[in-house]
């Protein structure tokens, strides 16, 4: 398995076009009286915006990772919860955990707008078309939700948990004198007269 990770994310290219070409099979599917050719144009047309948000993520992360190779060794430390102890992957580290933590931080919403928009598509689906889409559009709602909310509760835990593990700064130690930790400063204030 861990060699399908490291091919896929050596090869950015190989998941679009395999997200490209599953979705041209199960529109196919659904609708079989389409020609392949015609199925695959719509299908490319319209995953034109969202290959481009995948390719703009891709370059910041491998940016912040500093190359392909550093991101997939970040990648994988990342799945396996290893946490690095040298200080530049670790600083590389956690650009890449601000990163991802910020492009996740509206999922619940983007999930909910989600469920919404593919509930609604089944439900048109079944006054428009015949029980052959709607039952695959019902399928498809609920195998891509479920799938989808997972690999978000994964991946905000796996997040989450580097993120603690790799903490913060130190804070600089309290100066010290005669041996005891210093608590306050005291700053003396003007004198009263004593009348």
């Amino acid at each position: 398995m861990e060699r399908v990770h490291t091919f896929f994310a050596r090869h950015f290219w190989a998941q679009l076009l395999l997200g490209v070409l599953a979705g041209v099979v199960i529109v196919q599917l659904l609708y079989p009286q389409g020609s392949f050719a015609a199925v695959l144009g719509r299908t490319v047309f319209g995953s034109l915006a969202g290959v481009g948000i995948a390719l703009t993520a891709r370059r910041k992360e491998r940016r912040a990772a500093g190359s392909t190779d550093g991101l997939i060794a970040l990648d994988r430390r990342l799945r396996t919860g290893d946490v690095p102890t040298d200080p530049a992957e670790r600083q590389a580290m956690r650009r890449l955990v601000d990163q991802r933590t910020h492009r996740g931080r509206h999922r619940k919403a983007a999930l909910a707008f989600l469920a919404v928009m593919f509930v609604g598509i089944t439900v048109l689906t079944a006054f428009t078309a015949g029980p052959r889409q709607t039952v695959g559009f019902a399928v498809l709602t609920v195998v891509f939700l479920t799938w989808l909310t997972y690999m978000s509760s994964l991946t905000n835990r796996r997040l989450r948990a580097m993120d603690a593990a790799l903490g913060t700064a130190p804070a600089p130690a309290a100066p010290e004198a005669h041996g005891a930790p210093r608590t306050h400063e005291t700053v003396p204030g003007p004198a009263h007269p004593t009348s």
